[in-house]
């Protein structure tokens, strides 16, 4: 079953033709990945998908984006929209506050004020980001004493705390080193039993590790798209295959 589809949609940043004609169906509980070379697109759709880039001005985009088949620019209140597509920045962005009320930050903004709820999502949330055994006796203390890891890491469990459909994940590892990023691997392996994960990586192994269907992006445009497997054991499109091969890029 699709969580995500997008058809023919067109994105344009004032007179730059961004995004070009994409059609793309995204299967609930899989891992899809998004790769291409920088400034081909994958970051600015995966943007689209909680309309991050309503920010951005001069934005305009034509076609069709539905989240279980309902409109996300018709149907779909904005805040409720981001409350069930949740998402993980390149760049780690704790709050400056405790470790407790990164997590909490978000579940009290939607109403929920007792202390014993709250400590329950807390607790929760750092576990299902496989984070709680290092910080359970760190809670009180600065997120922005962790280690970038950690920090990470923290962020997917604040963004898990408000209780998402949909986890968007731009680039989430890449300024991580190997064993942290490891870790968020094999995190999101087990979070996509009850979650819809699509990520934006540069990094192809990566895509091939843990993605079950990746799509190609090259200058706007969507090359191909399949599952991993078949995208990089037989790409259908030559520079698909030039791309993965690293002819360029």
């Amino acid at each position: 079953m699709d969580k995500f589809t997008i058809d023919n949609m067109n994105l344009y940043y004032g007179k730059f033709h961004a995004l070009k004609d994409v059609t793309l169906h995204m299967p609930k509980n899989k891992i899809t990945a998004f790769i291409g070379p920088s400034g081909c697109g994958k970051s600015t759709l995966l943007k689209s998908l909680n309309r991050m880039n309503d920010l951005v001005e001069g934005c305009k985009i034509t076609g069709d984006i539905r989240l279980d088949g309902a409109d996300i620019y018709g149907d779909i209140d904005i805040n409720v929209l981001r409350k069930r597509v949740g998402m993980v920045f390149q760049k780690a962005n704790p709050f400056p506050m405790s470790v407790y009320d990164n997590i909490a930050f978000g579940p009290r903004t939607h109403g929920i004020k007792k202390k014993s709820e709250l400590d329950q999502i807390v607790e929760q949330s750092l576990r299902d980001a496989a984070i709680w055994d290092e910080l359970k006796d760190r809670l009180k203390k600065s997120a922005l004493g962790l280690s970038g890891g950690q920090q990470q890491r923290l962020c997917i469990a604040r963004a898990l705390a408000v209780k998402p459909e949909v986890l968007l994940m731009d680039e989430a590892t890449s300024a991580l080193d190997p064993i942290s990023t490891g870790k968020i691997e094999e995190l999101c392996l087990k979070l996509k039993d009850e979650y819809t994960i699509i990520m934006v990586t540069h990094n192809m192994q990566q895509a091939l590790r843990i993605s079950d269907n990746t799509a190609f992006f090259l200058l706007g445009e969507m090359v191909e798209y399949n599952s991993t497997d078949a995208v990089f054991s037989s790409p259908q499109d030559k520079r698909t295959e030039e791309y993965i091969t690293g002819r360029f890029g």
